[in-house]
């Protein structure tokens, strides 16, 4: 949530401001702003509401800010409204025009996250003078700063420091101070950052897409810590204010791959991306018969349980993921929701595992998960996409995905990456395990190999599904309904179809509709049943003709060879037949490709979905 960038250095800063807040555009934002200071002079501040075009439009592209340092920022609102007043940036000065234009104040500042004891602080700097002009907490922080730096006549450093020991919550934040022209001073807490160095210029974001046009060198700053950033340079430091050596880290994937690529959007681009990531992913974790999970063989025999912690489609993995290991591997699994788990107190056993699944490595409800589970002493395993994210560097082993930017709101390629790992990571469990043999294992992994072959077999049905979806134009709700593994392929589905088309839609484990559901079917009410799994084919069937028989519109996924189900549905999709444990894989496909044909149908916008954002930061 929120966007972050900013930058010092040779060029006009404001120009390149609005070009990286343009590739954060995909994590949700109602407002905008940017300041930009000019040497020794006075930040200027402009701000605007709605779409990024708006500021474009005020400031003429950049071009009318002169100036070499500046920060920038798209907000999501959290604490008051989406409104010009509350748009960061915001500044320490008693300002009576919302902090907007060419402002006296010693601190201007953005900030990403939550300030959970907001109200506190904003009354202890009331009763020392200082004016409000906003509802927000991201002022109270930038004032904080301020009082503390002109009171104990400190460096910046220093006051970010007895900043950060104040408040509570988590944030990222960026600020210049009037007495230091041509820096930015940022510090972290559970929210993410990069800095980015190249040719005498600094850079710094958010996300790597919005630097990645200018330099693929970052440093990934640490949590709870701080820098300071001068052109071509970057000097990081602890909260005792002593400096903190860093490597820098170059990003492998190029700007190429965070843009459509001729594509109408992301998210159709991801879809068609799934053969060649799959492939990536199952290479940079298999070599030869050997899996690299980061577990040895002695490790993943002492496990008595696996918990998998996640959310939104991530969990959904973790459901997936529930039934091919209890089956392969036979563990007993519990998945969990990491907003639900992190505030209950279950006990977790002595010889557990916990599996933490994110794609941006920074989802904070998964992050809080993790921690809490590193106190119990209980062995982590992170599966992430992003590298040098926080849950990655916490957890004890990680692995990665190898989805690249991810752009769309709504997950495809990630969410697809991210179960054949589980597939991994189920197949050395059942080895290590004595479940299955050499030789099984040798034939899981073969079958693993030809996933992204058959998913782009699938993708040349996508016509069909095209002109599938322009019926559901006026759709109101729709059931997606399946048995066992199949029923985890539904709610990934389901929830494809509602988050970008915005038509409401459930998944139900198939055997639970005549148990209350069944009396919301209704004459064109459309059923998608998913039926991969032999041994349920013919029970979930058998839901679907219950809910025809009280006029429901039936449309099927499944297996090829499965002919008969023609005489029973309305619709069907047909996939490539593999092994029933990977399924998923293949049958999310044409879900994802109906749901991205629905929502342009009725013309929606795919890739931003109102009132969400690519990655969740706070709670």
């Amino acid at each position: 949530m929120c966007g972050i960038v900013g930058f010092t250095g040779h060029h006009q800063a404001a120009p390149i401001l609005l070009d990286g807040l343009r590739k954060l555009e995909y994590r949700g934002y109602d407002s905008a702003g940017i300041a930009v200071r000019n040497g020794s002079e006075s930040a200027e501040v402009v701000k605007a509401i709605g779409k990024l075009a708006n500021l474009i439009e005020k400031t003429n592209d950049g071009r009318d800010l002169v100036g070499n340092c500046g920060i920038g920022h798209t907000r999501w609102a959290t604490h008051g409204e989406p409104t010009k007043i509350n748009a960061h940036p915001h500044v320490s000065g008693n300002c009576k025009n919302s902090g907007s234009g060419v402002v006296e104040s010693n601190v201007v500042g953005v900030h990403n996250g939550i300030i959970e004891n907001y109200q506190e602080i904003k009354a202890k700097l009331l009763s020392h003078g200082y004016v409000f002009y906003s509802g927000t907490d991201t002022e109270v922080a930038i004032k904080l700063i301020d009082y503390y730096y002109k009171k104990y006549g400190i460096g910046p450093i220093d006051a970010l420091a007895r900043t950060m020991v104040r408040i509570r919550g988590s944030y990222a934040l960026a600020v210049m101070f009037k007495d230091y022209p041509g820096e930015i001073y940022v510090a972290r807490k559970d929210s993410p950052m990069i800095i980015g160095v190249k040719d005498g210029e600094t850079f710094l974001a958010s996300d790597v897409p919005a630097i990645l046009n200018h330099t693929r060198s970052v440093y990934y700053i640490g949590n709870l810590e701080m820098g300071r950033l001068i052109p071509g340079e970057a000097h990081f430091y602890d909260l005792n204010g002593e400096e903190i050596p860093k490597e820098i880290s170059e990003i492998t994937y190029s700007a190429e791959a965070a843009e459509k690529g001729g594509f109408q959007h992301f998210m159709m681009k991801e879809i068609h991306e799934q053969p060649k990531v799959l492939k990536d992913t199952i290479h940079s974790i298999v070599d030869g018969e050997k899996i690299n999970i980061c577990l040895s063989p002695d490790e993943l025999k002492s496990f008595e349980q696996i918990f998998i912690v996640a959310c939104g489609s991530a969990y959904h993995c973790g459901v997936t993921a529930q039934y091919v290991i209890e089956d392969m591997a036979g563990l007993p699994v519990r998945v969990e929701l990491a907003s639900e788990f992190r505030y209950r107190n279950l006990p977790i056993p002595k010889g557990s595992l916990c599996i933490v699944i994110s794609q941006s490595g920074e989802t904070a409800d998964s992050l809080a998960a993790l921690r809490k589970i590193k106190e119990e002493g209980v062995p982590t395993l992170a599966v992430v996409n992003v590298v040098g994210s926080s849950i990655a560097r916490e957890a004890d082993n990680v692995v990665y995905i190898k989805a690249g930017p991810e752009i769309s709101v709504a997950t495809t390629k990630a969410y697809n990456c991210q179960l054949v790992t589980l597939y991994l990571i189920a197949i050395e469990m059942a080895f290590a395990r004595g479940r299955i043999d050499s030789a099984e294992k040798e034939a899981l992994l073969s079958d693993i190999e030809t996933i992204p072959e058959k998913v782009d077999s699938i993708l040349e049905q996508q016509e069909r599904l095209q002109w599938f979806a322009s019926k559901l134009i006026n759709a109101k709700d729709i059931f997606f309904i399946g048995r066992g593994l199949d029923y985890s392929i539904c709610l990934e589905g389901s929830l494809k179809m509602k988050e970008i088309s915005y038509i409401h839609s459930e998944a139900y484990a198939a055997g639970e509709l005549k148990h209350g559901t069944i009396s919301l079917i209704e004459d064109g009410r459309l059923v998608i049943g998913v039926l991969t799994q032999p041994e349920l084919y013919e029970k979930t069937l058998s839901n679907m003709v219950e809910a025809k028989s009280r006029g429901a519109y039936l449309m099927a996924v499944t297996n090829y060879g499965n002919y008969n189900i023609e005489d029973s549905t309305d619709f069907v999709v047909y996939i490539p037949k593999c092994n029933k444990y990977f399924s998923a894989s293949l049958a999310i496909i044409p879900l994802q490709l109906l749901a991205y044909y629905t929502a342009v149908s009725r013309g929606e916008d795919v890739d931003k979905p109102r009132n969400l954002a690519k990655s969740v930061t706070v709670e």
